[in-house]
């Protein structure tokens, strides 16, 4: 066990050497330029001449008034619907006959008969 301990740990070694390690490259920091102090300040420029105002525009003509259309021309008349038929005359009805005369009553016995006559109607308005 020892002498494969011995053999295994140079292999190991040499396996992690041939291992492909990414290259690191440095960048040197850029430099910024820093400003100096403001020097004096300069005398004021001349002012300059005010410019030219344009001219106005002239107001453009009014247009004419157009003509006036003439009137449309006036409609046909409908014409008339035709008279309907007038129907026939229906036929004169036949005479009813004449009912059969009822049989006379018979009076009562020993009775008495009260007529009650009922009440008069409301006037009409």
């Amino acid at each position: 066990m020892n002498r494969s301990l011995l053999l295994a740990a140079p292999l190991l070694v040499l396996s992690l050497l041939g291992c492909d390690r990414p290259t690191v490259v440095n960048v040197p920091p850029s430099t910024v330029a820093v400003p100096g102090p403001a020097g004096p300040q300069g005398e004021p420029g001349n002012q300059g001449n005010t410019g030219n105002t344009g001219n106005t525009g002239s107001t453009g003509n009014t247009g004419a008034t157009g003509n006036q259309g003439n009137d449309g021309a006036k409609g046909n008349t409908g014409s008339t619907g035709y008279t309907g038929a007038t129907g026939a005359t229906g036929n004169t009805g036949d005479t009813g006959y004449t009912g059969a005369t009822g049989a006379t009553g018979r009076t009562g016995g020993n009775t008495t008969v009260i007529v009650v006559p009922q009440p008069a109607s409301a006037p009409r308005n």
